[in-house]
Protein backbone atom coordinates (compact mmCIF):
# COMPACT_ATOMS: atom_id res chain seq x y z
CA UNK A 1 0.00 0.00 0.00
CA UNK A 2 1.59 3.36 -0.97
CA UNK A 3 0.41 5.55 1.73
CA UNK A 4 0.88 9.79 0.83
CA UNK A 5 2.28 12.13 3.75
CA UNK A 6 2.05 15.90 3.56
CA UNK A 7 2.91 19.07 5.71
CA UNK A 8 6.17 17.07 7.01
CA UNK A 9 9.24 19.31 8.36
CA UNK A 10 11.39 20.33 5.98
CA UNK A 11 14.14 18.80 8.05
CA UNK A 12 12.82 15.32 8.67
CA UNK A 13 14.69 12.35 7.17
CA UNK A 14 13.45 9.50 5.16
CA UNK A 15 14.93 7.02 7.91
CA UNK A 16 12.42 9.31 10.64
CA UNK A 17 9.38 9.71 8.32
CA UNK A 18 10.12 5.59 8.06
CA UNK A 19 10.36 5.15 12.04
CA UNK A 20 6.96 6.74 12.64
CA UNK A 21 5.25 4.28 10.38
CA UNK A 22 7.36 0.79 11.82
CA UNK A 23 5.11 0.98 14.59
CA UNK A 24 1.74 0.22 12.57
CA UNK A 25 3.70 -2.45 10.44
CA UNK A 26 6.65 -3.02 7.98
CA UNK A 27 7.61 -0.68 5.71
CA UNK A 28 9.52 -1.55 2.26
CA UNK A 29 9.74 2.09 1.29
CA UNK A 30 9.88 5.84 2.22
CA UNK A 31 10.73 8.65 0.43
CA UNK A 32 11.18 12.67 1.25
CA UNK A 33 10.58 14.57 -2.38
CA UNK A 34 12.96 17.38 -3.06
CA UNK A 35 12.90 19.95 -5.52
CA UNK A 36 15.54 19.04 -8.04
CA UNK A 37 16.95 22.52 -8.30
CA UNK A 38 17.84 22.89 -4.35
CA UNK A 39 17.56 19.29 -3.39
CA UNK A 40 15.33 21.11 -0.35
CA UNK A 41 12.28 18.93 0.56
CA UNK A 42 8.88 19.79 -0.75
CA UNK A 43 7.30 18.80 2.98
CA UNK A 44 5.67 15.88 1.57
CA UNK A 45 6.53 12.18 0.49
CA UNK A 46 5.51 8.86 0.06
CA UNK A 47 5.40 5.31 2.59
CA UNK A 48 4.84 1.85 1.51
CA UNK A 49 3.91 -0.40 3.27
CA UNK A 50 3.52 -4.58 2.64
CA UNK A 51 0.21 -5.00 3.88
CA UNK A 52 -3.10 -3.09 3.33
CA UNK A 53 -4.43 -3.51 7.09
CA UNK A 54 -0.96 -1.96 8.10
CA UNK A 55 -1.23 1.09 5.75
CA UNK A 56 -5.21 1.90 6.64
CA UNK A 57 -3.65 1.51 10.58
CA UNK A 58 -1.42 3.98 10.08
CA UNK A 59 -3.67 6.36 7.78
CA UNK A 60 -5.99 6.75 10.99
CA UNK A 61 -3.52 6.79 13.59
CA UNK A 62 -1.08 9.75 11.65
CA UNK A 63 -3.78 11.73 10.33
CA UNK A 64 -4.14 14.89 11.80
CA UNK A 65 -1.59 13.73 14.25
CA UNK A 66 1.24 17.07 15.34
CA UNK A 67 4.57 16.16 14.31
CA UNK A 68 7.74 18.59 15.06
CA UNK A 69 4.52 21.30 15.57
CA UNK A 70 3.27 20.72 12.04
CA UNK A 71 -0.08 18.39 11.63
CA UNK A 72 0.69 16.09 9.52
CA UNK A 73 -1.92 14.88 6.55
CA UNK A 74 -1.62 10.83 5.58
CA UNK A 75 -3.89 9.45 3.60
CA UNK A 76 -4.01 6.35 0.67
CA UNK A 77 -1.77 7.92 -2.51
CA UNK A 78 -3.96 8.52 -5.25
CA UNK A 79 -2.60 6.63 -8.83
CA UNK A 80 -0.45 9.38 -10.81
CA UNK A 81 -3.10 9.51 -13.38
CA UNK A 82 -5.90 10.64 -11.12
CA UNK A 83 -4.09 13.62 -9.45
CA UNK A 84 -4.86 17.00 -11.05
CA UNK A 85 -1.73 18.41 -13.25
CA UNK A 86 0.04 21.15 -11.95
Amino acid sequence: MKIYVGNLPFKISQGELAEMFEAHGAVTDAVIITDRDTGRSKGFGFIEMSEQEAGNAAIHALNGKEFDGRALTVNEARPKEDRPRR
